[in-house]
């Protein structure tokens, strides 16, 4: 069976979409976006490659969750599934909470004049206090993509199960559907919906209460990357052929998403529902374009990728806070771009895999607090 085998082209687009995070993360230190702390040259131009980053990055990430959910429950029951879940996403999310996030908070308050005095005085009097961030200092910051997913792997759970145990419907709808020309477009209407009618009601904030838009948003691309790997080895024929196609459309959809910012003031209905189309189209095409290119090229093994597939949780935990701290003594030097960056990116990537690999791998308790499997296990 096809569900069988392992893709790794799957495992290398999580590791290069996880490694992006952090070029991603060290550029929001230099664009006009607001974020925890900012450098103090910031750089327009900047905006543009991070804004084409922007539009995938993320929803590709849900969308291979979605596809690893199938394989996982093609070996555990649901209940064994579900505690599986709970101990891979909310016990880092809790360690993380708890230790690797509250440096970000204390520096934040630090360059904001909210805060006088040392870590420690920080983590005594105010750390984990005062309730939500960021009127309090209790928060998740960039780990919250965890509680997410945790929530849609539990709430979506026993559907999967259904869709799998028996012949479906909806997976034989869409087996028809990927064997058109322009098949795969079908996945974006839904999109194109929730981005028009829900996202200027619900600003994505990532705190998942009243967080509507970016919950239902992502919650449809863990659903479709659970429903494309329910369907077998058609899936990947029919990315083969669309792969060009979508190459275009993205490349069109992205080129009028940047005429529209530049050119078009107006925001009004028509302008909105434009863009809405433009950023969904777009948004699927590139996730096909690297699913297709990462199918051709990178569906093979090595002991690079044995090793990284591994570290890339743990980095995905500690890199933010790396940044932020390494970025707080930059922040006020009169250095260019080039050198800060990459004195960040080199920082960030140093310093995780020096913790990874000199402490966390090396003392088997603190694997589960950073969501490490054995060794042994292939999923």
């Amino acid at each position: 069976m096809a569900s069988s085998i392992r893709r790794y082209d799957l495992d290398w687009l999580r590791v290069i979409v996880f490694a992006l995070l952090i070029f991603y993360h060290v550029g929001m230190f230099f664009v006009p976006w607001g974020w925890h702390i900012k450098n103090n040259v910031i750089y327009e131009w900047l905006r543009w490659p991070m804004l084409f980053l922007n539009q995938w990055r993320l929803p590709i990430l849900f969308v291979i969750s979605g596809m690893g959910t199938y394989y996982a429950l093609s070996k555990r029951s649901l209940g064994q599934f579900s505690w599986e879940r709970f101990k891979r996403l909310g016990i880092p999310l809790f360690v993380g909470m708890l230790l690797i996030v509250p440096p970000q908070i204390y520096i934040e308050r630090l360059v904001n004049a909210q805060f006088d005095g040392s870590y420690w005085e920080f983590l005594a009097t105010k750390a984990l206090r005062g309730g939500p961030y960021p009127e309090g200092n209790l928060s998740w910051h960039h780990l919250w993509f965890l509680p997410y997913l945790l929530l849609f792997s539990l709430v979506l759970g026993p559907m999967f199960v259904r869709l799998k145990r028996s012949s479906s419907k909806l997976v034989d709808w869409t087996k028809k559907q990927l064997q058109k020309p322009y098949g795969f477009y079908v996945f974006v209407p839904p999109l194109f919906l929730v981005e028009g009618l829900v996202e200027p009601f619900f600003p994505i904030t990532h705190a998942l209460i009243g967080d509507w838009f970016n919950i239902i948003f992502s919650l449809l691309f863990f659903f479709y990357g659970f429903l494309l790997i329910a369907c077998g080895d058609l899936f990947w024929e029919s990315l083969f052929k669309v792969k060009y196609k979508a190459l275009v459309i993205g490349s069109i959809a992205f080129t009028l998403l940047v005429c529209r910012w530049l050119l078009i003031e107006k925001d009004g209905p028509l302008e909105h529902f434009l863009e809405a189309f433009l950023k969904v189209t777009n948004i699927w095409s590139w996730i096909l374009v690297l699913f297709a290119y990462a199918a051709q090229w990178l569906n093979k093994p090595s002991q690079g990728l044995a090793y990284a597939n591994r570290a890339v949780y743990p980095f995905y935990i500690l890199h933010q806070t790396i940044t932020i701290v390494i970025a707080y003594f930059l922040m006020d030097l009169e250095w260019n771009l080039f050198i800060k960056a990459s004195i960040l990116v080199l920082g960030t990537f140093g310093v995780s895999w020096l913790l990874y690999d000199l402490l966390i791998l090396r003392i088997p308790w603190l694997h589960p607090l950073f969501g490490l499997k054995k060794a042994t296990s292939s999923k």
